[in-house]
């Protein structure tokens, strides 16, 4: 049994998506919340788009009004922090968006914004936080990327995954992110990851101390075609807290 909790939200973008293809009234992404949760989901996590090309604006609203704890992912634009702030999530992840991609491809590339850009971030974090709503910035495994994150004031970041998750040697990508984890940590932040996480390969991610939190979607929308959203959901917790 591991001897920390790691906490676990789980993402229901792709149950939206299914909908929204069909533009149909179901799934019924409540009813996918109400199971999460009582399946011992900590938070329910959800992507507002700029192309909304799978959570809309009403799904925000009524999941806001249905979940105990919720995540709301955004791009860091004008539109989505005044989503953000109407809505009033317990917690905002910044995440970067290219509308031809086919998911969130990478992290939030500090280091290369704009000055103009950087203190839209900083002022975004400060409204966050007048508002009781934590910010997290998701990021790569990067020492940069840290450094800079916290010259922003960000008090929590999520280590995008996917690298590692798609690696055929992935060891390498492993201790980069156990590297990378613990110097965030022993530098005052809190660090949660997320982003092609599965069954098959989250549990060495929950082997890194510093990891506090963990978000994942699709691999779990996918296992439960077979076994439900209960189980599936299930499944995923008693693997990383084994």
């Amino acid at each position: 049994m591991n001897d920390k909790y790691i906490k676990l939200g789980i993402n229901i973008d792709h149950l939206a998506f299914i909908k929204k293809s069909r533009n149909t009234d179901y799934p019924d992404l409540l009813e996918a919340v109400d199971i999460a949760e009582k399946a011992g989901a900590d938070q329910i996590t959800i992507h507002l788009r700029e192309d909304r090309r799978h959570i809309q604006d009403i799904d925000v609203k009524k999941i806001r009004s249905k979940a105990k704890i919720l995540n709301l992912e955004i791009a860091l634009t004008e539109e989505m922090v005044s989503i953000a702030l109407e809505n009033q999530p317990n917690s905002c992840c910044l995440v970067p968006e290219k509308r031809e991609e086919v998911t969130t491809e990478g992290g939030l590339d500090l280091q290369g914004m704009t000055t103009s850009k950087i203190n839209f971030l900083k002022k975004t974090i400060n409204k966050f936080k007048e508002n009781n709503i934590k910010t997290s910035i998701f990021i790569d495994p990067d020492i940069q990327q840290i450094e800079k994150a916290i010259e922003c004031n960000a008090k929590i970041i999520e280590l995008h995954t996917g690298t590692y998750a798609n690696s055929i040697n992935p060891a390498d990508e492993l201790m980069k992110l156990n590297e990378v984890a613990c110097f965030a940590s022993n530098k005052g932040l809190c660090v949660n990851a997320g982003h092609g996480l599965n069954i098959k390969n989250v549990r060495s991610i929950c082997d890194i101390q510093a990891i506090e939190e963990l978000n994942i979607g699709h691999a779990i929308i996918a296992r439960s075609v077979f076994i439900g959203l209960k189980d599936a959901i299930k499944e995923m917790i008693s693997i990383i807290r084994e």
